[in-house]
């Protein structure tokens, strides 16, 4: 429970920070938002239009030891404003429009990634030496030195536009409405293939060294000798005395592998334009949306946090000797 506690205090430090830090950057950038977005968009407003959009903002003008307390209160409430891009949808709306697309995507690149590549790992250090051994991990890492947003550009030009294997953008067809219709369902997946695989392209081959290295470091353990001393089969051997105790430095890996995977999605939905957070940060960017802007940080940062947190709650239930601590 000690243990709980401690890392539940270090992400709620945590997530304090990242809350000052999206309140603070805004104001320290020279001019102030409203004045970058008129001159922008070329608008003449009233003065009092202007001064209602820096109250909106919550950049009007203030002393920021006033303005962060009203900032903490609208942001543990929900209240991330309005959007200006999207004028006059709120920017939670806006967020939760997008996420559930973000979420998608991470969570199949990631599982597949973590699946896959702890088999392989597995498998390779079982049979060290071998060819799975010997071929997979150097091609791997290989292809996990490109960075994402350029596999994922040439996955789309090989798979979408010369080959004509997927759909070259967006998250479903045109003329689709969202359902659980299995029509709608499969043209998701069909939109889904190629990003995934940009992003598990990158991050499998990481795992799967991970897991071989940790098995092969598991596999001289005095209980492996033993169980195959017993005359267990290979199999028992390798997956419930082996690869059971060698899986918890991989869910460590998976909490602080999920800042990549976030980062390498919001890359690979800009090359896609697929539908999530990344698309929409890059959108609200161009647009100076401020509040969306905020939002959408700070969004990632509590999704990421709170991810890791879990991570942490299911390795002490898997690992009894941290509970002692």
């Amino acid at each position: 429970m000690s243990f709980i506690l401690r890392r539940l205090g270090f992400y709620l430090l945590a997530f304090w920070v990242s809350i000052t830090l999206n309140f603070l950057l805004p104001r320290l950038m020279p001019g102030d938002p409203v004045t970058r977005m008129l001159s922008r968009s070329q608008q003449r407003l009233d003065p009092e239009q202007v001064d209602s959009l820096r109250e909106m903002l919550g950049v009007n003008g203030g002393p920021w030891w006033q303005e962060y307390p009203e900032y903490l209160v609208r942001i543990l409430t929900g209240d991330f404003g309005v959007s200006i891009s999207r004028f006059p949808t709120p920017v939670t709306e806006v967020i939760a429009q997008q996420l559930p697309w973000t979420l998608l995507l991470g969570a199949v690149s990631l599982f597949i990634a973590v699946i896959v590549g702890n088999l392989l790992g597995i498998l390779a250090a079982w049979r060290r030496g071998g060819v799975l051994d010997s071929i997979v991990p150097p091609f791997l890492v290989f292809i996990g030195s490109f960075p994402y947003f350029w596999l994922a550009m040439g996955a789309l030009y090989v798979f979408g536009v010369m080959l004509g294997w997927a759909p070259l953008r967006h998250a479903f067809s045109v003329g689709l409405t969202p359902s659980w219709d299995p029509v709608f369902i499969s043209d998701v997946a069909a939109h889904l293939i190629l990003p995934a695989l940009s992003i598990v392209l990158v991050s499998i081959g990481g795992w799967m060294l991970g897991m071989r290295n940790t098995m092969i470091a598991t596999n001289s353990e005095d209980y492996i000798l033993m169980a195959e001393a017993k005359g267990l089969s290979s199999s028992r051997v390798m997956l419930r005395y082996g690869a059971r105790n060698a899986l918890l430095p991989s869910v460590t890996s998976i909490g602080m592998s999920l800042g990549f995977i976030v980062g390498g999605a919001l890359l690979t939905e800009v090359v896609f334009a697929y539908p999530g957070v990344g698309y929409q940060l890059l959108a609200a960017v161009q647009g100076l949306d401020y509040p969306l802007m905020q939002g959408l940080f700070l969004t990632i940062t509590a999704a990421v946090l709170l991810a890791n947190f879990l991570v942490d709650l299911i390795y002490v239930r898997l690992d009894p000797r941290v509970r002692v601590r």
